[in-house]
């Protein structure tokens, strides 16, 4: 669908303004256009962006059709500029999922056109906050460039602070429950760590531009408010790189557990194995031919020496190793 927000040189304010409308707003160099195109087919985007705004073939096919890290071009009477918001979903069962939508944006000197292929809740948000306060649409389109920036790094600290709560779950959690569905979630914590990390990083970069280079639609004035976006997005990065050594931290300690756990179990069947060995040795012995059978061993156990010695070496040797082996901290 497409959205329009036209604010003239005399004060009246348009919404919906209809394509056919566009170009005569273009021409109102003290007007302010605002057009956004959310989850609308390709072939009704490019004619309006290349036949009505005449923007580049190439940025209008990144746009479109690509899908970019963030960044941004200067193409001397706009720029173009690829943010990302983020959406989080967490699922109890199998973790914690982040998808980040890309968010183009075309900033001109009286007009911003922004493309995305789903509904951002930080572009509704700006929507509504310039419809609210005329002082937002007074100061020009870098202000309405800033609060989206603004909102969109904002929309990352819910993100970070859940899944900051994720791994503290998951570390306490790791020493009771350990198997695959545990060790899933911790795996695909840690993607969605480096994913957010992936944009963020080059996100930091593009607003740095902003807050530094020198763009012919951007005044210098406004470049303060750039570099207070930029300082956020430091921050968030930071967080962002701590939070993956803790997951770091938290897959070495599951696969401590599962070490610890499978020592253990190693230990257990040892020490059972070891105290039978006697009794495997003393059967075995004394099942070869090399003494004469004894009929009814047990009618006259009191007078068959041979019996009774099997007996005390098969009862005997067990305890006597597990007391040894107890001495010696082996159990």
């Amino acid at each position: 669908m497409i959205h329009s927000l036209y604010y003239a040189s005399d004060g009246v304010v348009r919404t919906d303004l209809p394509p056919e409308e566009f170009a005569g707003a273009l021409q109102d160099g003290a007007g302010l256009l605002w057009v956004d195109f959310s989850a609308t087919p390709a072939e009704t985007d490019e004619p309006i962006l290349r036949g009505v705004f005449g923007f580049h073939p190439l940025a209008v096919d990144d746009a479109l059709r690509e899908s970019h890290v963030p960044k941004v071009d200067d193409w001397g009477q706009y720029l173009y500029l690829v943010l990302h918001s983020v959406v989080y979903d967490h699922d109890e069962e199998n973790g914690a999922h982040v998808d980040t939508p890309e968010l183009d944006l075309f900033v001109g000197p009286n007009y911003l056109v922004t493309h995305h292929d789903q509904p951002l809740a930080p572009v509704d948000r700006v929507w509504s906050a310039i419809q609210r306060d005329e002082r937002y649409r007074r100061s020009g389109v870098e202000y309405i460039l800033y609060l989206l920036a603004d909102e969109l790094v904002a929309s990352y600290m819910p993100v970070v602070e859940e899944m900051d709560d994720a791994i503290d779950h998951i570390e306490d959690e790791v020493f009771e429950q350990t198997g695959p569905k545990m060790l899933a979630r911790i795996f695909v914590l840690k993607r969605s760590l480096l994913r957010l990390r992936r944009t963020i990083a080059p996100q930091r970069e593009v607003l740095n531009k902003l807050a530094r280079d020198d763009y012919a639609v951007i005044n210098a004035k406004s470049r303060i408010f750039f570099r207070d976006v930029y300082d956020h997005t430091v921050r968030l990065y930071d967080i962002t790189e701590s939070l993956r050594d803790l997951v770091s931290g938290v897959l070495d300690t599951y696969l401590s557990v599962i070490n610890n756990r499978m020592n253990e179990i190693m230990k257990t069947l040892t020490t059972i194995t070891t105290l039978f060995m006697p009794i495997s040795f003393v059967a075995s012995f004394f099942g070869m031919n090399f003494f004469q059978p004894v009929s009814e061993p047990l009618k006259n156990w009191t007078t068959n020496p041979a019996f009774l010695l099997t007996m005390i070496l098969m009862i005997g040797l067990p305890v006597a190793m597990y007391m040894w082996m107890r001495r010696r901290a082996w159990t």
